[in-house]
């Protein structure tokens, strides 16, 4: 029966030689061969120029493009022949151990055997498989706590935002090291092939050939027993389309999970924010919106949850003006006559809506955010299968960056690097979500008073389901500096978090060191001045 199972599997192997060599003989034929002029026929006619240099022009595009598609196609030809020699290898090896009866035995009846059946072979396809489905890919996974989640890290083409601890914290890798590189070319590669293929080429809705500027943002992050996975979006071929493309490596090759067009265009978000006093604050936030919601996105609707009745003629007379002058009426403003509490406002403003299912961005008003960040918003969460929780950037004091003197405008100190911020990972009070699975985990805690706790409970409630959990840092979202004051009235738990959050917020630890020892550096340039002194009088 062994040696039964084993000539099956060489039988098998060599149908898949077959299938192979046929595959890379078409791949040929279509990469190589002239077009016909049937094809030729079908090229519109309508468009083309009636002079010559913009019909050379033309013929150059249409040859560009037909090389990337021929490389593509290459590429493709060459990993079916690295499989071709592994499948090749791998029959070889069979054939040798043939007569190894009992060494295909022990095989066989390893308890660690990956795929081991009646032959005793080794399917590394189901092995991969088994990854893939252990890992929190398509659906999530139960988590028991929020240190226990592997948050992403996002990148782009240049550049690697990382989460990373310890006294350095270097929010941004630039250079990236070559090793890291190389690994995120080839999944982003991987991504321009999956797009390119003759199969999607030829949906009538797929009108270009896709390159790298094409790629937008991936986040990817590696659960250390079962692989990496990584998130690709790409532009689409409209305004509003995007290419989302999942893939997962499992400590082998590369496999492509998913790959679909996300059309965000019709995604309204409602930033719900909730407010008492802070005018000055609010006014600031209302001038970003402006720019960011209306002019650049237009598919925003703004909740403000005011509580109490100081200073709500000024928030009033600040949305009025807005209206009024950006003709914005897609806001609503509700006045709360109790104590301040961010986990009651947002519940009120989430469930006031009442137009159906909506995207839900809780928002604080001390918040810069982008327009890049309401799309990755829209991205990143989808009811029913997964909620966003970014990282945002939490800009450092600056008065003590840049001296009380030399404060640059709001838009040049927008810079993501270790002197100027770090990535806020304690905090999980920004979110995006849809209200339907909002109002399915219970919402907030409301029993909760004063600063912070809530989002951390509503954090935890997500872990404990099956929703797709995505963090990751965001370089669109960032946290203004503001001078912060702990109530003495916090309970010992809040008090603590508060006053971690303040000293965590002033600079980074070099600058904090070098403030802590100014005595001493002074100390020791006088002393050089001195011995200076010395020298010349000498």
């Amino acid at each position: 029966m062994l040696r039964r199972g084993a000539m099956n599997l060489v039988v098998r192997s060599g149908v898949f030689l077959v299938a192979v060599c046929s595959a890379l003989s078409l791949l040929y034929m279509l990469a190589c061969s002239p077009p016909s002029a049937e094809r030729l026929s079908l090229l519109p006619r309508a468009d083309v120029p009636a002079d010559k240099e913009s019909y050379q022009a033309l013929l150059q595009e249409r040859e560009e493009q037909h090389r990337r598609y021929v490389n593509s196609l290459e590429k493709q030809v060459s990993q079916l022949q690295e499989a071709l020699e592994e499948r090749s290898r791998q029959l070889e090896n069979l054939r040798k151990s043939l007569g190894q009866e009992e060494t295909l035995t022990v095989l066989a009846e390893s308890p660690n055997g990956l795929g081991g059946g009646p032959g005793g072979s080794v399917d590394l396809e189901e092995f991969f498989q088994s990854q893939l489905d252990r890992a929190e890919v398509r659906a999530g996974t139960k988590i028991p706590s929020e240190y226990a989640l592997v948050p992403f890290e996002a990148f782009t083409l240049h550049r690697v935002y990382q989460l990373e601890t310890g006294l350095t914290r270097h929010p941004v890798e630039k250079p990236v090291r070559k090793d890291r590189r190389d690994e995120l070319a080839s999944a982003i590669e991987a991504g321009l092939q999956a797009l390119n293929t003759p199969w999607e080429r030829d949906d009538p809705t797929h009108r270009r050939v896709y390159s790298p500027s094409d790629f937008i943002e991936g986040i990817s992050r590696t659960e250390k027993d079962k692989g990496t996975v990584y998130e690709l979006t790409f532009k689409g071929d409209r305004s509003g389309e995007f290419r989302r493309l999942v893939f997962f490596r499992p400590f082998g090759p590369l496999m492509k999970v998913t790959s679909e067009r996300v059309r965000t265009d019709s995604v309204l978000i409602n930033i719900v924010v909730p407010l008492a006093k802070r005018v000055d604050k609010f006014r600031q936030f209302m001038r970003n919106f402006r720019e960011v919601c209306i002019r650049q996105d237009g598919r925003v609707h703004l909740t403000v949850v005011y509580f109490g009745k100081e200073q709500i003629n000024e928030v009033k007379g600040i949305l009025k003006t807005t209206s009024k002058e950006m003709n914005f009426r897609n806001f609503t403003l509700i006045q709360l006559n109790e104590e301040f509490s961010r986990g009651r406002g947002l519940d009120v403003g989430a469930r006031s809506w009442k137009h159906g299912n909506v995207l839900l961005f809780f928002c604080d008003v001390d918040i810069y955010f982008s327009a890049e960040f309401l799309n990755s918003c829209r991205l990143n969460a989808k009811p029913g299968k997964k909620v966003f929780y970014p990282v945002l950037f939490s800009q450092y004091n600056p008065s003590l960056i840049y001296g009380n003197n030399s404060i640059p405008p709001l838009q040049q100190q927008l810079l993501i690097d270790k002197n100027t911020g770090f990535w806020r990972d304690f905090g999980f009070g920004m979110t995006c979500q849809y209200r339907s699975d909002f109002i399915n985990i219970g919402g907030f805690d409301v029993d909760i008073k004063g600063w912070g706790g809530e989002d951390v409970h509503l954090y935890r409630k997500y872990l404990h389901s099956l929703l797709l959990v995505v963090r990751a840092p965001s370089r669109g979202l960032v946290h203004l500096w503001h001078e912060k004051s702990c109530s003495a009235q916090l309970p010992p738990e809040q008090y603590r978090m508060c006053l971690q959050s303040k000293a965590m917020s002033e600079a980074s630890h070099g600058l904090l060191g070098t403030l802590f020892f100014r005595r001493e550096l002074q100390e020791h340039q006088q002393r050089q001045q001195g011995l200076r002194g010395d020298g010349s009088r000498s």
